[in-house]
């Protein structure tokens, strides 16, 4: 953050931001989008309930950096939801200060956190070292556990409507289950040993372990890497070694990287395509579209891995859709054009 924003940042948060007109009795602000969508269904039929995302679809949240309008309506929430494990990290210091107002700032990933479930080794810089992998969320069975610890946080904060937290917390557990063995079925179901995920960042490391399969991508956990000529090359040479047939551009991450590697592939002579549509990596699709769920994003993903390997001649089965795990994926998802 520059110098300029950083006194900005803490005039607003010292001296008060603007009062927002709000006739809500909760007034939630979520930093990401998977934040927003699971507050959203947390709190659906539970009454006076304002929600307020910050980052829109395709938002990089390792880079963006709060605005005025931003801190305004942080200012003015009775609970921030944040993602946590440092993918916010231009909001690190705001996120103390609001605390120290006495707002309620909660981390989604305090439960996986408390649990053990977080992979954990990562460098960002010279300063944050030995980190946690922020992207939790790719593993739905961790996303269950953010789903029960955001509704008990919500139920302290608003005990009068605890059960119907509790109550959408539950349900929705139970899809989460669904989606989770539905794309376990699928991703299994392509030879172990042609289980490879080639990526811009290293945003799937949960993704991969959740489902058996294994990673390569070309930057770190944060975006803020730069990918120089040496990291291109050694995903080029992993690729080679494993003769992997589909690499995949993120909808978050300019495609500039993989489409270098792809091409170096190609004048090597080596068989490859980018995947059939983009991954959704640390963000999702825009409120209202299949891939602007959790459920979606995750499920979009897993179906897009799944063709674009199909595509290279991999023997694999793409399972049914559960005929109760909603929303369900729109027809066109289903049919694509190998030869696009």
């Amino acid at each position: 953050m520059s110098q300029h924003r950083w006194l900005l940042t803490l005039c607003l948060l010292l001296l008060g931001a603007p009062s927002l007109a709000s006739d809500a009795s909760l007034h939630i602000v979520a930093t990401t989008t998977q934040a927003a969508d699971l507050a959203h269904i947390l709190s659906a039929g539970v009454e006076d309930v304002q929600i307020t995302p910050l980052m829109g679809a395709g938002v990089d949240p390792h880079l963006y950096q709060p605005t005025e309008s931003d801190i305004a309506a942080m200012n003015q929430a009775q609970m921030v939801i944040y993602s946590g494990l440092h993918l916010e990290g231009q909001f690190d210091t705001v996120f103390a200060a609001l605390a120290e107002q006495g707002i309620s700032v909660y981390a989604l990933s305090a439960p996986v956190k408390s649990a053990g479930f977080v992979i954990g080794g990562f460098d960002l810089s010279d300063e944050l070292t030995d980190v946690d992998d922020p992207h939790f969320w790719f593993d739905p069975r961790n996303w269950q556990l953010t789903a029960q610890g955001l509704a008990e946080r919500l139920a302290m904060l608003d005990p009068a409507n605890a059960a119907a937290y509790k109550a959408n917390a539950d349900a929705y557990s139970e899809q989460l289950q669904q989606l989770f063995d539905w794309a376990e079925a699928g991703l299994g179901s392509v030879e172990a040993g042609q289980r490879y995920l080639v990526t811009s960042h290293d945003a799937f490391q949960y993704f991969g372990a959740a489902f058996g399969w294994q990673m390569q991508a070309i930057q770190g956990i944060s975006t803020e890497d730069e990918a120089g000529v040496g990291d291109i090359q050694a995903t080029v040479d992993f690729v080679l070694a494993h003769e992997i047939p589909v690499l995949f551009v993120e909808s978050s991450v300019p495609p500039d990287t993989i489409e270098a590697v792809v091409a170096a592939l190609r004048a090597q002579g080596h068989e490859t395509r980018i995947g059939v549509r983009e991954l959704y990596g640390d963000a999702m699709d825009a409120p209202g579209s299949f891939g602007g769920t959790y459920i979606g994003m995750l499920a979009q993903n897993a179906l897009t891995i799944m063709q674009s390997y199909q595509c290279m001649g991999t023997r694999l089965t793409i399972p049914a859709w559960p005929a109760d795990l909603l929303p369900a994926p729109p027809d066109e998802l289903w049919n694509i054009d190998c030869h696009a």
